[in-house]
């Protein structure tokens, strides 16, 4: 994944790790068409799973589930 932060630090392997576990949850979690409260739980858990919230695992998440929504591919389950 390219990134652009004029004064951003480049990804560690750590990151890097962490960005490719998220991904394969998103892809699962999404694969159905339908978000439930219980996947969105866990993919906040894994995006704070360090301390932290980088700009990479937002963008992923963009990526993966708001655009889906908005382009009504996704559906969040409301409880």
């Amino acid at each position: 994944m390219e990134r652009y932060q004029p004064n951003g630090t480049p990804l560690s392997e750590a990151d890097k790790a962490e960005l490719a576990q998220l991904k394969q949850i998103l892809e699962r979690v999404i694969a159905d068409g339908v978000l439930t409260a219980d996947e969105t739980v866990q993919i906040n858990r894994q995006i704070r799973a360090d301390g932290k919230v980088t700009y990479e695992e937002l963008e992923l998440y963009r990526q993966f589930v708001e655009e889906k929504i908005r382009q009504g591919l996704l559906v969040r389950e409301i409880r």
